[in-house]
């Protein structure tokens, strides 16, 4: 793909990210991930949605939308994410004007009104704004597909973020099993494919072999993202 290509696709393409107030884990059990993610999906409309119990196909890994059979109208289209204990991790583009902070505002308090009303607790539950960086490097576009995945090592072996993981072969394994990451739909392994958009994505990175030969190079030599494209 030439650069002037490049520069067309990611010229609206931008990385999310929000944290837990004080750091606080805001994920606290699979339920809650469940949750989220069903979010990501459900309320991904430009029309009014009205929040209801999910269903979940867990044949095919999809979700059921059951408030409207019609077809969303989509604010955003979600390339790839990643869910942590105390954050998560969004690479998105809008697609209205004004689609990314409609967005993130009805996921962030919906999410927050769920978390609140289940664990009987009140108050900000994230620490402020979502952080969002526009993509306008080749740099950043290569490193930020593979950083997003990469973050569930954290929970393996922290030291991937300085290039000294142990055992690459056991953390692309681990990656492999991590649910909470779009990781998987990227290698072939169907996990939410309705919540992502895979096709830009796997234009520019190939097919799933392809991504995960990168990763795994990633995983070895990397390290992690360069300092000045990460969101803190």
């Amino acid at each position: 793909m030439s650069k002037e290509l490049l520069y067309v696709c990611y010229m609206d393409l931008y990385h999310v990210l929000n944290r837990g107030v004080d750091k606080r884990h805001i994920f606290m059990d699979d339920r809650d991930r469940f949750r989220f993610i069903h979010n990501l999906f459900e309320l991904n409309n430009q029309d009014i949605v009205t929040m209801s119990s999910y269903l979940f196909n867990s044949k095919k890994n999809e979700f059921f939308d059951i408030a409207s059979r019609k077809p969303r109208k989509l604010l955003v289209k979600i390339h790839s994410f990643c869910l942590m204990p105390n954050h998560y991790h969004i690479l998105l583009s809008p697609c209205i004007k004004g689609g990314m902070p409609r967005f993130m505002k009805k996921i962030n308090m919906a999410y927050a009104k769920y978390f609140n009303i289940k664990y009987e607790r009140s108050g900000a539950l994230f620490q402020g704004r979502y952080k969002s960086r526009h993509i306008d490097e080749d740099n950043y576009l290569r490193h930020m597909p593979h950083y997003i995945h990469l973050n569930p090592l954290d929970m393996l072996d922290p030291e991937w973020r300085s290039g000294k993981i142990k055992n690459p072969g056991k953390a692309l394994e681990y990656l492999k099993g991590y649910r909470w990451s779009s990781f998987p739909d990227y290698i072939g392994i169907n996990n939410f494919p309705s919540v992502i958009h895979k096709n830009f994505l796997s234009e520019i990175m190939g097919k799933p072999q392809n991504y995960k030969n990168n990763i795994m190079e990633e995983i070895k030599e990397m390290g992690d993202l360069p300092s000045e494209f990460r969101l803190e």
